[in-house]
């Protein structure tokens, strides 16, 4: 089992990564989960904790993004957008 997941989102099965997806990460134990949005040039992430996912954060035009579990390095998430 995978200790975390970058999840892409697609624009035809949306809902499902979003419903779906997100619900069995959580109850196989996945601590950490990253949507990244491409259409809205975003990326969320997420902390499982108590069986419930945490919203850390969403950013889109930064630089220097911080990121967990990799929060030591910093992260240009603009360069994903293309």
């Amino acid at each position: 089992m995978p200790d975390r997941v970058c999840e892409v989102l697609s624009s035809s099965p949306r809902r499902h990564g979003l419903l779906v997806k997100k619900r069995y990460y959580a109850r196989i134990g996945v601590a950490f989960h990253w949507i990244v949005d491409l259409e809205a040039r975003v990326v969320t992430a997420y902390r499982l904790e108590n069986g419930r996912w945490a919203e850390l954060g969403t950013w889109g035009d930064e630089t220097d993004a911080r990121l967990e579990p990799f929060d030591a390095l910093s992260i240009d998430v603009t360069r994903w957008w293309g």
